[in-house]
């Protein structure tokens, strides 16, 4: 028996283990396979069009028992005329020429904030929950899904957030320590500033809000998630430990990377997309770690970093390639997320016990 039904009844779920909602990575088949055994599987959608979203929906339900994550970015749209692109231009020019890519790409506008227009699609759709990261929607956003009898989750890297979430109609909410791979979910005050880890973020969250707190980061097997349930959590979001799964929609040198690379080689780095995310140290990484206050602002930069990562993946190279990881991201296992999911739940059931 779970300490906690909390979730469970919630997300009319058996296990407190959901898994997250990977963009890049999460598939149906991933978020299908996590469903069926027991939990809440996940599907990264801020980089879907509306079509990509009607499909991937279309998939989930024909395929899943249960109820899938949908989830979305919420970030404010960025002001590209306060940016000076020149320095960043400049520190990449010479990556460029080496792979004889011409002029560095300026920034543009990439993957969009969550709007009505993805609004329409997704309650067309008629899901069950859907999660945003980099904030709050809209409050008419937040009301037509919740007339819709949605359950809502929200990110929270500190408790100013939490609360903000909680006020702001969240039914449950992530407490993302800093641990966690990808993207920091940060909303209130600098993204870069802010680095606390799971550990302490987890109790503190649960103290300040009345909904349950899911744990997120540096989670991957059962002991984190038997730790964070300690902690008060009502239970945990496991990420990376399904970057290997066949389900997963990750680069093959990303996975390979991963089950290469040692402990101690993740960094939060604004070089790929303009915010805060945490990638294994390729080149990239290493060598323009004094650039990263030149990054253009979110999701800008990445049109000036993809360039390189394409070229170089195209040569078999991940030297320049987004490789999102979670700290613990070296453990993950080339395994079906089915019998990843199953073995974390046995391994935290046995502990809690």
């Amino acid at each position: 028996m779970w300490p906690t039904d909390r979730l469970q009844k919630l997300f009319d779920i058996e296990h407190p283990v959901l898994q997250a909602p990977m963009a890049g990575a999460s598939t149906p088949a991933m978020a299908i396979a996590v469903s069926n055994a027991g939990g809440l599987g996940a599907l990264g959608c801020a980089m879907m069009t509306g079509e990509q979203l009607r499909g991937a929906a279309a998939e989930v339900a024909a395929g899943a028992n249960r109820a899938v994550n949908f989830n979305f970015f919420v970030h404010q749209e960025p002001d590209l005329a306060r940016h000076d692109s020149g320095p960043m231009r400049a520190a990449l020019a010479p990556y460029y020429a080496e792979f004889g890519l011409g002029e560095v790409a300026a920034p543009k506008a990439g993957t969009p904030t969550f709007g009505d227009e993805i609004l329409d699609v997704l309650l067309a759709c008629g899901p069950k929950v859907v999660s945003f990261h980099f904030g709050l929607p809209s409050a008419h956003a937040v009301d037509a899904l919740k007339r819709a009898g949605v359950k809502l989750i929200g990110n929270a890297t500190h408790v100013a957030e939490a609360r903000a979430l909680e006020a702001g109609g969240m039914d449950a909410i992530i407490a993302q320590g800093a641990e966690a791979g990808g993207h920091r979910g940060a909303f209130i005050g600098a993204p870069h500033e802010n680095d606390m880890g799971t550990m302490a973020l987890v109790p503190l969250v649960v103290d300040a809000v009345s909904v349950p707190v899911i744990a997120a980061g540096g989670i991957f097997d059962g002991r984190g998630v038997a730790a964070a349930m300690m902690l008060g959590a009502s239970g945990a979001q496991i990420g990376s430990a399904f970057l290997r799964a066949p389900e997963s929609s990750a680069h093959a040198l990303h996975k390979q990377a991963l089950a290469e690379t040692p402990d101690n080689t993740t960094k939060l780095t604004r070089v790929f997309t303009g915010r805060p995310a945490r990638s294994l140290r390729n080149r990239l990484v290493r060598e323009l770690s004094a650039n990263e206050g030149d990054a253009a602002p979110f999701p800008m930069q990445r049109a000036v970093s993809a360039p390189l990562a394409k070229a170089a993946g195209d040569r078999g190279s991940a030297d320049f390639m987004p490789l999102w990881s979670g700290q613990a991201g070296s453990r993950a296992e080339a395994a079906p997320a089915a019998e990843i999911f199953q073995r974390i739940c046995k391994e935290a059931l046995t502990l809690l016990r």
